[in-house]
């Protein structure tokens, strides 16, 4: 019969259930199944005499030092188990498992300890990279009183992961969506204005010239901390202004944006996907203080219309 003896290195729980439906698919009865399951146990584990119960046979398999021993492993293990974010190949569902298994095999059954092996798994941040790291720990802490169970827990962290993954991470391909008409900020290949500067032109468009790669110092950008560059994936040149035309240029033009809420003066956190924000000229050097909008006016290159990008010195953007 295929099935493996009980030495001490799986939880006498799990081992007992097993071979219990194994032996009911077999339509073999609890009394004769007791008899052929006892011949199951390996000779190094000491069980007493007369054991006529699968209830006896479980508090002698406890009792036995192996399981001591087993458990106390389990528990080691479930110390140094570390969570590795999904953006650095870690494994979400797979780390859960992992932990719900140490955990009852362990026999870590309290919520309250549970939560403390949980957290302590977390990723801690150090002074040096705080404040460009989205930081687990704390995010899980602010949950701590409302978890009740391990099916709530691992709902919470399941949340918190979600919101991470919606964190603009340096060289993210974003496309920047213009609230009022619903188009994309796009710059297009040898299309450039027919006056003024007659450079390449960006407008509100919404198709694959619409991509842009965004650069920061860090691995995340938080609001009123970390200046932004934006890169156009096709011509690989940055957005910048010269009087009132958007133009492309380059690399040679060190020049940022900084961003803000559209609402939030004091918005504190992260850049996420789907958040609404003003773009405003960061450049320490001059006294540009100018933000980036588009508006009703439109104009006109060959046949096709476009909606024009403008950067003015208005805070009130359209």
């Amino acid at each position: 019969m295929d099935f493996p003896k009980y030495n001490g290195t799986i939880h006498p729980d799990e081992w007992i259930n097993d071979i219990r439906i194994y032996f009911k698919l077999k339509n073999i009865n609890d009394r004769d199944c007791l008899k052929i399951v006892l011949s199951f146990v390996d000779p190094i584990i000491t069980l007493p005499n007369r054991i006529d119960s699968f209830e006896k046979l479980r508090n002698a398999f406890k009792e036995d030092i192996s399981f001591t021993v087993f458990k106390r492993t389990n528990k080691k293990l479930l110390e140094s188990l570390r969570y590795i974010p999904e953006r650095k190949g870690g494994n979400t569902s797979k780390f859960i498992s992992n932990f719900r298994k140490l955990c009852y095999n362990s026999e870590v059954n309290d919520i309250e300890e549970q939560k403390i092996y949980f957290r302590n798994a977390l990723p801690k941040l150090s002074n040096d990279n705080y404040n460009n790291c989205y930081d687990y720990f704390l995010e899980f802490t602010k949950r701590w009183e409302k978890i009740k169970s391990m099916n709530h827990l691992v709902k919470e962290i399941e949340e918190i992961v979600t919101v991470e993954s919606n964190l603009i991470k340096n060289e993210s391909i974003v496309a920047l969506k213009h609230v009022s008409t619903g188009k994309y900020l796009s710059s297009i290949e040898n299309l450039c204005y027919t006056t003024g500067i007659r450079k390449h032109s960006s407008q509100v468009e919404s198709d694959l010239n619409a991509l842009w790669k965004i650069e920061f110092s860090g691995e995340l950008a938080m609001y009123n901390r970390t200046p932004i560059r934006l890169r156009h994936i096709k011509s690989g040149k940055s957005p910048t202004t010269d009087h009132r035309e958007v133009c492309c240029a380059g690399n040679k033009i060190k020049l940022s944006w900084e961003f803000k809420h559209s609402k939030l003066e004091n918005r504190q956190g992260y850049l996420k996907s789907n958040d609404i924000i003003n773009l405003r000229i960061c450049r320490r050097d001059t006294s540009l203080n100018l933000f980036l909008r588009s508006h009703d006016i439109q104009f006109t290159i060959g046949n096709d219309n476009f909606q024009e990008v403008v950067c003015h010195n208005n805070e009130r953007l359209g």
